[in-house]
């Protein structure tokens, strides 16, 4: 039993990213995931290229998000130091398979978790180059691990994250059905986690801990939500019970402002300033996609789109040369902490940087904006879908076909969408186009639709043809624990923004060195912070639209009533909650913009009387 997927991914050469999305990638691929490999030990001298440096997940991480980027935006020059890497790795892979960068006399206390992600990485690479080594190695690397799994069982990262195996077997069993594959996805999934488990006992009534562990880690935890999606492909199983479970769970107990749940490095409560790290936010975009692809849930997209609008951008500076590890809902300041509120993440998590923490989201935060992009269309059994709203136009052929279908927005920040689709003779399929669950109201050429589902257009689509949707939005406030609230309105969480001031840090640690524009900052608040919510009227302003995330030209913004509160400031950073409700003012009228367009910022207030 070998189910179908309800949405297919397009490959790069159906899709082109437009608008604000293409300009989002071009910043990335002039930033700092788009240079990693000549300014970063861990990437430019590691040992999967013959180097002396880490030779484990950290380049693979890296080319997830470096490959689709560079045929994305067919850069040649990044296509060729893709390739560069590619033709390292697989010159390197040994003639029984094994593909990872160690000795055989290594290999039993190697953990495969690397494995694992090479080979994603290697399905990708083919997908986006056609290149035929892709399917070969991926094929003989596979057959090495199942042998090697028979006596060195899955551990540590490996067994915390067996399904991401699954996507390099379904990849190649799609191009060679074998029943060995599918065996060999059973074996992962025996030798694993059983996640089901983990959320039923280790995780139950609230659990939180401020000691490392496992069960609890953000990122496998945000990887874990497509586990069950990936394997009811093979199994009677339900592919969302598991997801929809513990993501009730992660809300009530772990949830943020802004649509994720924290973990610094493991899930730490809802409080406003603990942290959520990057790998987690892109690790459950991911799973998002994976999710949607499986089941043909909207929901899935809606979460997607909360994380991509919301919490990527708000964990990278907009020149995108710096990035934070640990996010925070109210994070009024960004300097080195004297006692900091994370678990089990140092003083300097929070900074924007080259590698603050820990190197792995330095190197795994760069698959974030590609794989949205190419989740922009997909195909299903009776069309093409759109379904991440971003501005693209994807490319292919419907029914023996050439079929042109472009959307065309300023979405999350705007309403409006518009279509243009082309068919090179007349032919029939459906055009499904997604309705948020957050719009109150929507609408297709003039036709009401329902936010939360596909809205279908099938008819003979012939010529040059546009379609109209509209959505419409309304700003509410939502309560958070603690007698807190913040401010949503569409798929933007809305934040009280706080001037800053940046300071350039240049130094050497660990014989890594930090140097402009590849160095770290500390940002200074130079604006009060210390506001409650003292009204539920917002003025909505449409700005001139520039880019679309940064604090200095937010495309849109609301106006709000807010009054000083007392609230204090102490080891580098806000409280968790204000000391005191009494307004020490009357209300004045401040600005609130996009959280992901923010660096400081301050998203849960009271909601006070003034």
């Amino acid at each position: 039993m070998y189910k179908k997927l309800k949405y297919n991914f397009l490959t790069v050469s159906e899709l082109k990213p437009a608008g604000w999305l293409r300009e989002q990638l071009r910043l990335q691929a002039d930033g700092l995931s788009g240079n990693l490999d000549k300014v970063w030990p861990d990437v430019r001298n590691s040992a999967w290229i013959g180097g002396c440096c880490e030779g484990w997940e950290r380049v693979p991480y890296w080319l997830d998000g470096f490959i689709p980027l560079a045929y994305l935006l067919e850069d040649d020059d990044m296509i060729r130091r893709a390739q560069n890497y590619i033709d390292a790795i697989l010159e390197r892979q040994n003639e029984d398979g094994w593909i990872c960068p160690c000795s055989k006399e290594e290999r039993g206390n190697y953990d495969t978790w690397a494995a694992l992600l090479i080979l994603k990485v290697l399905a990708l690479y083919g997908d986006c180059s056609g290149d035929p080594r892709a399917e070969d190695a991926v094929e003989r690397a596979l057959k090495n691990l199942s042998r090697h799994l028979d006596s060195h069982t899955l551990r540590d990262w490996g067994a915390a994250r067996w399904f991401e195996g699954l996507i390099s077997i379904f990849w190649l069993y799609d191009r060679k059905p074998s029943g060995w594959l599918l065996l060999l996805a059973e074996k992962l999934k025996c030798q694993g986690f059983n996640w089901k488990a983990v959320f039923e006992t280790r995780l139950a009534d609230g659990y939180k801990t401020d000691e490392w562990n496992y069960f609890s880690h953000v990122v496998n935890i945000g990887m874990m939500l497509k586990s069950e999606a990936l394997f009811s492909r093979i199994a009677d199983i339900d592919p969302e019970e598991l997801a929809d479970a513990a993501l009730a769970y992660l809300e009530e107990h772990h949830g943020t402002a802004y649509g994720h749940f924290t973990g610094d490095e493991c899930l730490a409560g809802n409080s406003p300033i603990r942290g959520s790290e990057l790998c987690g936010v892109v690790e459950a975009m991911f799973s998002y996609e994976h999710l949607f692809s499986v089941t043909g849930s909207p929901k899935w997209l809606d979460r997607l789109e909360k994380l991509a609008f919301n919490a990527l951008p708000a964990a990278v500076s907009p020149d995108m040369w710096s990035h934070q590890y640990d996010q925070m809902s109210n994070q009024a300041a960004s300097f080195p902490m004297s006692k900091q509120p994370f678990g089990t993440n140092g003083s300097e998590a929070h900074l924007f940087g080259l590698e603050p923490n820990f190197g792995c989201c330095t190197a795994n935060f760069g698959q974030g904006w590609p794989k949205l992009a190419l989740t922009s269309f997909m195909r299903c059994e009776d069309g093409i879908a759109s379904c991440a709203l971003v501005p693209a136009k994807a490319e292919t052929e419907i029914g023996g076909v050439s079929v042109t279908c472009e959307l065309i927005t300023e979405y999350p920040f705007r309403g409006g969408l518009t279509y243009r689709v082309t068919a090179a003779a007349p032919t029939d399929f459906t055009l499904s186009v997604r309705i948020p669950s957050w719009a109150v109201s929507a609408s297709v050429d003039g036709e009401e639709a329902a936010p939360g589902s596909f809205f279908k257009i099938a008819r003979k689509w012939e010529g040059t043809c546009c379609v109209r949707v509209s959505l419409e939005f309304e700003a509410k406030i939502l309560r958070r624990p603690n007698n807190m609230v913040c401010v949503w309105r569409g798929p933007l969480v809305y934040s009280l923004p706080v001037e800053e001031e940046w300071e350039r840090v240049e130094y050497t640690r660990n014989g890594v060195e930090r140097k402009f524009p590849y160095c770290d900052y500390y940002i200074y608040p130079k604006s009060k912070w210390n506001y409650g919510l003292a009204g539920d009227a917002f003025a909505v302003t449409e700005n001139e639209y520039g880019h679309p995330f940064t604090p200095s030209a937010p495309p849109i913004s609301l106006t709000a009533d807010m009054a000083e509160i007392e609230w204090g400031f102490r080891n580098g950073r806000c409280d968790a909650q204000p000391s005191g409700l009494a307004p020490k003012s009357a209300p004045i009228k401040l600005k609130l913009i996009p959280y992901g367009c923010t660096n400081l910022r301050m998203t849960e207030f009271p909601y006070i009387k003034a």
